[in-house]
């Protein structure tokens, strides 16, 4: 297995989002690939089945799908997502996902001034 760097190691390197993190069996898995008081990017991959409870974020987020598909909540109402597919969730709206089928994401979190 290819050892992956630090986030600040990875600057001005060309990657693939899907290598950043493995899937686990019953597992979310997760790896924050840039952080600034601005926002975050995390990647993260699930099994099938697991998922994030509702829960609400100070920020709008971009959810871009890497691999797979899931079920996106976003007030209730269901949204899939699928691998080149992203859905931006609303800042202070109920959410939840479910990994319909392994997948993976990236998260884009960007935090108002």
């Amino acid at each position: 297995m290819m050892s992956r760097p630090d986030a600040d190691d990875s600057k001005g390197k060309v990657q693939s989002l899907a290598s950043c993190v493995d899937y686990q069996e019953g597992s979310i898995v997760s790896r924050e690939i840039l952080k600034k008081e601005t926002g975050t990017l995390t990647v993260f991959a699930f099994d099938q089945g697991q998922g994030l409870s509702e829960h609400t974020a100070p920020f709008d987020a971009l959810v871009n799908v890497i691999d797979g598909e899931a079920e996106i909540l976003i007030d209730d109402q269901p949204h899939i997502a699928k691998a080149g597919e992203f859905i931006i969730l609303p800042a202070n709206v109920p959410h939840a996902l479910k990994a319909e089928v392994k997948f993976k994401m990236l998260l884009v979190m960007l935090k108002s001034q």
